[in-house]
């Protein structure tokens, strides 16, 4: 039997992940018979688009191993994707299939004996990642004031005061938590800093089909030579439980991808042969797909405006979200009210709003902003998105109605916490 002394140091502090605990949580207490609305696991609400469910039918009979790399087929759909896209030369060799960018994420950082930078706030899973593999992790501060981009006068003061270690930048944009992204100004000066260190820089372009404007530039477009694009299928195509993600990389890190190959080889061998089939169809050019990822936005978009507005009204302050489903919601101005009722930390204001309105939030220290800071993430995911979909297909305004119509819980929400700070 092993014992607590043989278990790996470097895992033995971690909590699981936070949003996937907060899943577990809501559910449970839904199925003790609470009253719940689930904001805290950031899962796409829409379906999976019926030409690539149709696709992975049509593929059940796959049963092979595919290469290590990924299904030839799919690397040269993907390539042409985000040439098309980024009007960069891609090619199949550029590609490196898994399951799920998260994996990926793991795996390029476990290849790559260097230090990760992340902004302050980011995605739960970038930092205890890098510390299960041993690796340094430094938080970049950023601020509401900039829409929480780095700044690259930040970036090149870190790496200036601290020479001499390679370093991995990963970018995740539109954020989770924030739903911000960057403009083509910031990506180009941040690219120049990026080059003028030789950092890595990781473009995490998960919700990039999410972009409201429909508009998603790439830093890779800025920085060819050393950005690495990770994507998948989990956000923009609805199929988070499919576990498809995807990594391009420049022909300046073939020596990184191979590295992650050989990882491959020795771990998750190849994924799932029907997933990787009807990935073909999802990134492939397509009206049916065009239509899905306009209405999804249009749909998104509709949430956020009214959710955002709603909690204006509580006095709170949040950015406007670019893309995504995330609102990164600031307390501050309860503060006083909060501290009278025994709530100094965003923990313990997300736990009373759980046990007290029935609304499942995440706090901003899960994402790297400090206990001091009053910020709480809200997923804006719990609704129908398929009737959601079919309502803005046929035409029905994105106005409160729709909101009324199709998205009860998201009022719900809204009405639940502003009743609970009035009651403070």
């Amino acid at each position: 039997m092993i014992t607590p002394e043989q278990l790996n140091n470097n895992i033995r502090g971690l909590k699981p992940s936070a949003t996937l605990q907060i899943n577990e949580d809501s559910n449970r207490l839904l199925r003790q018979g609470r009253d719940i609305i689930k904001l805290g696991l950031g899962q796409s609400p829409f379906p999976v688009p019926p030409p690539v469910v149709k696709a992975l039918q049509n593929n059940a009979h796959e049963k092979d191993y595919l290469p290590v790399r990924g299904l030839d087929e799919l690397r040269d759909i993907v390539a042409t994707y985000y040439h098309k896209r980024d009007n960069i030369e891609r090619q199949a060799e550029d590609i490196l299939i898994g399951p799920g960018s998260k994996e990926l994420l793991f795996n390029l950082q476990m290849a790559c004996d260097g230090e990760l930078l992340i902004p302050a706030p980011s995605w739960v899973s970038y930092a205890p990642q890098a510390i299960i593999l041993g690796r340094k992790v430094t938080w970049l501060p950023t601020s509401a004031e900039n829409n929480w981009r780095i700044e690259p006068d930040t970036l090149d003061q870190y790496c200036t005061y601290n020479p001499g270690r390679p370093r991995i930048l990963i970018l995740n944009y539109p954020s989770n938590p924030t739903g911000c992204s960057y403009s083509s100004e910031s990506l180009s000066a941040l690219s120049a800093v990026a080059r003028k260190h030789g950092i890595i820089v990781v473009a995490d372009e998960i919700y990039a089909e999410t972009n409201y404007s429909g508009h998603h530039e790439s830093i890779a477009m800025h920085y060819p030579e050393g950005t690495v694009i990770s994507s998948g299928l989990s956000k923009w195509c609805g199929a988070g439980g499919w576990r498809l993600g995807v990594m391009v990389f420049p022909g300046s890190l073939r020596e990184l991808q191979n590295t992650m190959a050989i990882i491959a080889s020795e771990t998750f061998t190849s994924i799932s042969a029907p997933t990787q089939y009807a990935a073909c169809t999802a990134f492939a050019p397509s009206k049916e797909l065009d239509d899905y990822l306009n209405s999804s936005r249009q749909v998104l978009h509709t949430i956020a405006t009214y959710t955002v507005n709603r909690l204006r009204g509580c006095d709170l302050s949040m950015c406007d979200p670019e893309g995504g489903f995330y609102i990164l919601v600031n307390f501050e101005v309860w503060r006083d009210k909060l501290y009278a009722n025994g709530i100094t930390t965003p923990e313990q204001l997300c736990q009373r709003l759980l046990n007290h309105a029935g609304v499942a939030l995440l706090p901003g220290t899960d994402f790297g902003l400090p206990a001091d800071q009053l910020y709480i993430r809200l997923a804006f995911v719990d609704f129908d998105g398929e009737k959601a979909l079919a309502a803005i297909s046929a035409g029905e305004p994105r106005d409160d109605s729709f909101i009324h119509n199709h998205c009860p819980k998201i009022i719900s929400a809204c009405d639940r916490i502003e009743r609970w700070l009035q009651a403070l």
